[in-house]
C-alpha cells in the first residue's frame, strides 16, 4: 500500500497503549498525523505517546475508559478545544469474556463487554460524528473481528459485540456518507496481541493451526491497512468489513 501524506490530520485511536492499538497511533505518527492516544491504561497510553514524538512524531496522550459515555464525549470535546479537528478516528478499545460456555457466564460478565466492546463503539462513534460534521467529513474506522462474521465457541460475549460492531459500521455508513464521513471495519484474527495470549494454554497454536499462513499476524500489519482505509486512497470504500486474517476464515 502506498504511503500516504497525514500531516494537518488530527487523527483519535482508543485501545493505543498496546497490541494494534499502540501499532496503529505509530503507523499515523509516521505519516504526520498529529495522534491522540487514549487508552484506559494511562502509563501505557503515555509511553506510546512518547515513542511517536522520540521518533519525530507529534502525540497527545489520555486516559479514557470508553464504556463511559460522558469520558468519551469530554475526550472529544478535548480533541477538538485542543486541535480545532478531527478528520480520523480509530475505535480499537476491547475486552475478551473469560473463556467459558455461554451457559457459564454470568450477566454481569456479559454486560462488562457489551459496555466497552458494543456500548463503547457506539459512544465513540456518536461523539466522533457529532465533531466531524461540523467539519464536513472524516472517517471512522471500527474494530471488529472474525468473530464478528462467525461464531468463536467459549466468547459468547466477544463475539456478540463483534457481529454488533459490523452492524453500527454499516447503519453510520448509510446515514452520513452524504456528510462526508466514511465507515468502516477491520476484521483481524491471529494477531500478536496481549489478548490473544491471554487464551487458554494451546488457543495460540490452535488458531495459527486454523490458518492458511501458519504465522501470527503481527500488529503492524492490522495497521497498515488502517492507514490505507483512512486515507484519500480509499475514498470509495465505506460500510465494508475488511478482513486481515491470514487466511483464516478461507
Amino acid at each position: 500500500m502506498s504511503e500516504q501524506d497525514f500531516r494537518d490530520k488530527v487523527v483519535l485511536v482508543t485501545g493505543a497503549g498496546s497490541g494494534i492499538g499502540a501499532a496503529t497511533a505509530a503507523r499515523f505518527g509516521a505519516a504526520g498525523a498529529t495522534v491522540v492516544v487514549a487508552d484506559i491504561d494511562e502509563e501505557s497510553a503515555a509511553g506510546v505517546a512518547g515513542t511517536i514524538q522520540a521518533a519525530g512524531g507529534t502525540a497527545w496522550h489520555t486516559r479514557v475508559d470508553v464504556s463511559d459515555p460522558e469520558a468519551v464525549d469530554a475526550l472529544v470535546e478535548s480533541v477538538m478545544e485542543r486541535y480545532g479537528a478531527l478528520h480520523v478516528a480509530v475505535n480499537n478499545a476491547g475486552i475478551i469474556n473469560r473463556f467459558a460456555p455461554l451457559a457459564e457466564l454470568s450477566t454481569e460478565e456479559f454486560r462488562r463487554v457489551l459496555d466497552v466492546n458494543l456500548v463503547g463503539v457506539f459512544a465513540c462513534m456518536r461523539a466522533e460524528i457529532r465533531a466531524m460534521l461540523t467539519l464536513g467529513g472524516g472517517v471512522i474506522v471500527n474494530l471488529t473481528s472474525t468473530s464478528g462474521l462467525k461464531g468463536a465457541p467459549a466468547l459468547a460475549a466477544h463475539t456478540a459485540t463483534k457481529h454488533g460492531i459490523i452492524g453500527l459500521t454499516r447503519v453510520a455508513a448509510l446515514e452520513y456518507g452524504e456528510a462526508g464521513i466514511r465507515v468502516v471495519a477491520v476484521a483481524p484474527n491471529g494477531v500478536d496481541t496481549p489478548a490473544l495470549r491471554s487464551g487458554p494454554d494451546g488457543w495460540e497454536q490452535a488458531v495459527i493451526g486454523a490458518q492458511a499462513v501458519k504465522r501470527l499476524g503481527r500488529p503492524e500489519e492490522i495497521a497498515e491497512l488502517i492507514h490505507f482505509l483512512s486515507g484519500d486512497s480509499a475514498g470509495f470504500i465505506t460500510g465494508s468489513t475488511h478482513v486481515i486474517d491470514g487466511g483464516y476464515l478461507a
